[in-house]
């Protein structure tokens, strides 16, 4: 899931980022606009964009390509 927020620039910049690293990786990624769920903009509030995989936050503001070739990675090696 990508937690997000419109008209957010980072939030812009890491959905452009991960299209294609996602793409060589083959998996899909969930976009979520944090506004439409006040729970959600609770927990989140400015912290956006936000990655997370199965409920671990992977990585938030920037993308940390790494962090998301180790947990597609791990998620793998458990399936």
């Amino acid at each position: 899931m990508l937690y997000h927020r419109p008209d957010c620039h980072l939030c812009e910049d890491m959905a452009r980022a991960l299209q294609p690293l996602a793409a060589r990786l083959g998996v899909t990624v969930c976009p979520v606009d944090i506004e439409s769920d006040p729970d959600l903009e609770t927990r989140y509030g400015l912290k956006v964009p936000v990655l997370v995989c199965e409920g671990t936050e992977i990585c938030c503001y920037r993308l940390d390509e790494g962090a998301v070739r180790r947990i597609v990675a791990a998620k793998r090696a458990r399936h």
